[in-house]
């Protein structure tokens, strides 16, 4: 495996990361929105992450087996927000119910740290890659 595949490998997963940082920012903003331009609560949304090959069809067997990561779409959470009875809510049903958004923000703190704690796994590879190309460099002086 090249070093440049290493760095690409590293920086996919730094693109992944920030996408799932993006999309849990949306969902915590969005953590007491009731109406939204479709109608209804916001709905929470998940990045979709999927494997894709960084090598090409001459590749050994081991760049084969290893791939970098893309985020293809970003997928609706189809659990229902829960209700809570608010009659002088604008968006009250007629029994006074206003359904919520269906984001939990201690769900959506764990991605937080779990993204960030990913995104720094990321750059030390990154670092850690560099660091082995500098010192192939210096081999030849």
């Amino acid at each position: 495996m090249k070093l440049s595949q290493i760095s690409d490998i590293a920086v996919s997963g730094l693109l992944a990361q920030r996408m799932r940082m993006v999309v849990t920012a949306s969902n915590l903003a969005n953590v007491n929105t009731t109406r939204t331009a479709e109608g209804g609560p916001y709905q929470r949304r998940d990045p979709v992450f999927e494997s894709v090959p960084v090598s090409g069809p001459f590749a050994d067997r081991l760049d084969r087996e290893i791939g970098a990561v893309r985020v293809p779409r970003i997928e609706f959470d189809a659990r229902p927000g829960a209700l809570r009875f608010d009659p002088g809510h604008p968006d009250a049903d007629e029994e006074g119910f206003v359904r919520l958004p269906n984001v939990d923000p201690i769900e959506e703190l764990a991605n937080v740290i779990s993204a960030s704690r990913s995104y720094e796994a990321n750059l030390v590879t990154l670092r850690k890659a560099r660091e082995m190309s500098d010192a192939t460099l210096r081999i030849g002086r």
